[in-house]
């Protein structure tokens, strides 16, 4: 003790330089950490504005729904849900970027003005919509007006106010974009003379002979390539080499397991044993939902709703049968009609729903629902009682109104009480949601509908097929390394496919479906490595090497050397053809000199236009034409490098357009063209300007 004593102050000493090399290593290492592993509830941020992952996928999975409904149900593919996750996030930068220029230049919207945008002559589109009559689809202005009086009469915290603030600050969002989108627009102006120059590249005619030396005429041995070719090329061109985002290339070879005639003999087979199972059964939904792939809905469908085959017969075969089987979308159907009868086509419907735990449990929840109904039936307003009383949060602010749907939209219980029920009829319904009190405000067309129970067989690869492929795959990851990825293929006899300029988003190489675990394995593997395992879809197993990396921004010319090597070497040849032309031309008065010494005869090109630079059987050339609407009539040009090879032109004449007869609208034509594209313009350059960082790779 009296030893710690005398040497107290060297321990402490001691003791704070470790805590305080501990915490600045513990920044350090923070510092060579990556974002998302540092933030890993964050999915990006956009000018330091975080993403929260749980916020982000929730509008990720509205849309993914969306999409579903929008294909018929079923299950999203990845390059769906890959577009799904793209959307959302492309509304979060359209959003934030919106939201810093507007705070930057001082837009905004005042309390007289967002009162007249709620209150005034003509209320903003979302507070209409918001606020809709069910019976005529037309604004009521009345319901706005005792929705602002209940929600003022509510206690604060109340969920209505959280409901109004939200659907406020999405006016105030809309009308600060109308704003910021007006002063981009009034900035635009066309002059006369852009305008009469736009009609005349439109409307002018050139009528031009040319000789053409094509690139493919000199041998690719007769012409060497210098470092000093590509520089030029790269120098003069370096704006193109930009990469947006940061990208791979990856050699793959696809390994087939997709099933065989075998296969698909079994599983016809398998659904044969099943039909004759379901003619017999007397729980049709019971055994369809067992023994189905797809859990088909047990509902009435009208004609057209089925698959186009099994369609057809379901609606020509009376009550009982059981039809099929028939092939579609790669998997074998059966179906038995159960039921059939003529009903309503769609529904315009609107619901208040309880929440059966909220309320004390079911039978007070069901004793509630009809003192509701009942008050409904003694003409009280719906839409007030929805907003009192409905825990649906995304109907109940329009007064419970669903809309119309069709059959299919809604689950079965909803639908079969909603279809069931007549014109102007209240009905109460339980669902796994809770209790619906459902009102019925209009039902629209009638047709022949079916029930039918439905049993799908997927036709899938059997067990010899995948291990057929998955031991060829085994056979080549086993032999295959960095240094001899393409012999080993080769020796096998395995064809290598080739992705460039992968994303990290990315869900398909060269049309193949591949996991996104291999994506990400490719953005972070160093250059020329080998998976580390063999990866799988449905019906494939894929080994790859990663052969490129480009990081986002200024490409060098090593990076992007063979890309140009085809336009650098057509340069050179370039070099040879126009001092051969240049030669024909010294002396020569007439295109058709220059032609006979270079053994050629001049083709005519008729009515070209400056705005579409396309020469007839040829390519688009646009220094060629660029260049014929300069020159003189009768007068040979000199020797013009083109795309496909070097010209000689000479102009037989133009044919110019009348005057335009409306030059303003000509102007306000160009200026609507010109502002349809100002956002996009905007957008990227704000984009450009923009601290992004984007983790999303890392959740999806």
């Amino acid at each position: 003790m009296n030893y710690l004593r005398n040497r107290a102050g060297v321990v402490i000493i001691v003791f704070i330089g470790f805590a305080i090399f501990a915490f600045l290593l513990g920044d350090v290492i923070s510092y060579g950490t990556p974002f998302w592993a540092r933030h890993q509830n964050q999915v990006g941020s956009i000018n330091g504005e975080a993403i929260d992952i749980n916020e982000f996928n929730a509008q990720v999975e509205q849309t993914s729904e969306m999409f579903r409904q929008q294909m018929g149900g079923g299950t999203l593919n990845p390059q769906m849900r890959s577009w799904a996750v793209q959307q959302v996030w492309g509304q979060y930068l359209n959003r934030e970027l919106l939201k810093s220029e507007v705070e930057r230049i001082g837009l905004s919207v005042g309390k007289t003005e967002l009162n007249d945008l709620v209150q005034g002559d003509n209320p903003s589109m979302q507070i209409q919509q918001a606020f809709r009559d069910p019976q005529t689809g037309q604004f009521d202005r009345g319901q706005l007006t005792g929705f602002i009086s209940q929600v003022g009469a509510l206690p604060q915290g109340h969920e209505a106010h959280g409901q109004w603030e939200a659907l406020l600050q999405s006016v105030i969002d809309e009308r600060l974009s109308t704003k910021y989108t007006n002063l981009i627009n009034n900035s635009i102006y066309i002059t006369s003379l852009e305008a009469t120059a736009e009609y005349t590249n439109r409307n002018k005619l050139a009528n031009f002979e040319y000789v053409l030396l094509d690139y493919d005429s000199v041998p690719d041995s007769a012409v060497t390539i210098t470092e000093q070719d590509y520089k030029d090329y790269y120098n003069e061109n370096k704006g193109v080499f930009k990469n947006p985002e940061e990208t791979r290339s990856l050699a793959f070879v696809v390994f087939d397991a997709s099933p065989t005639a075998q296969d698909t003999a079994a599983v016809r087979t398998a659904i044969e044993e099943l039909k004759a199972q379901l003619s017999e059964t007397t729980t049709d939904s019971l055994f369809a939902a067992v023994n189905s792939d797809t859990k088909y809905p047990f509902i009435f469908r009208k004609q057209g709703e089925f698959s186009p085959a099994l369609d057809t017969l379901l609606f020509n075969v009376p009550v009982g049968t059981t039809v099929g089987p028939v092939l579609a979308n790669g998997r074998f159907e059966i179906g038995k009609v159960v039921e059939t009868k003529v009903g309503p086509d769609s529904v315009k419907a609107s619901h208040i729903l309880l929440n059966p735990a909220a309320e004390g449990g079911m039978d007070r929840a069901k004793a509630k629902a009809d003192s509701i109904k009942g008050l409904i039936e003694n003409g009280e307003n719906f839409a007030a009682l929805a907003i009192q009383f409905s825990t649906d949060e995304g109907s109940k602010i329009n007064g419970g109104d669903l809309g119309t749907f069709g059959r299919g939209m809604m689950i079965p219980a909803f639908e079969n009480a909603a279809f069931d029920a007549k014109r102007g009829d209240v009905v109460v319904v339980t669902t796994q949601f809770g209790i619906h009190i459902i009102k019925v405000e209009d039902q629209i067309g009638s047709s022949r509908v079916v029930k039918a129970a439905i049993v799908d067989k997927q036709i899938t690869s059997g067990k010899e097929t995948t291990s057929a492929a998955y031991a060829k795959a085994s056979e080549f990851f086993g032999a295959a390394n960095q240094n001899n990825f393409q012999e080993t293929a080769a020796q096998q006899g395995l064809s290598v496919l080739k992705a460039e300029d992968v994303t990290a988003m990315e869900t398909m190489l060269m049309g193949t479906e591949v996991p996104r675990e291999l994506v990400r394995w490719a953005f972070d593997a160093d250059r020329n490595e080998v998976t580390d395992r063999i990866y799988e879809t449905d019906d494939k197993f894929i080994v790859a090497q990663l052969t490129g990396i480009r990081k986002k921004g200024q490409l060098p010319l090593e990076a992007v050397k063979s890309e140009i090597e085809g336009v650098v070497r057509s340069r050179v040849k370039g070099k040879k053809l126009i001092a051969q032309a240049q030669e024909a031309s010294n002396g020569a008065n007439s295109l058709a000199q220059i032609a006979q010494k270079l053994g050629k005869s001049p083709t005519l090109a008729e009515n070209i236009v400056f705005s579409n630079p396309v020469i007839p059987g040829v390519a688009q050339e646009n220094a060629v034409v660029g260049t014929v609407f300069g020159l003189q009539p009768k007068q040979p040009s000199k020797p013009i490098r083109g795309s496909q090879g070097v010209y000689v032109v000479e102009v037989t004449g133009f044919v110019n357009p009348e005057a335009p007869a409306d030059l303003d609208a000509q102007k306000r034509q160009l200026m609507q063209s010109l502002a349809q594209r100002t956002w996009s313009l905007v957008f990227r350059a704000l984009q450009d300007q923009a601290k992004i960082v984007d983790n999303r790779a890392q959740f999806f």
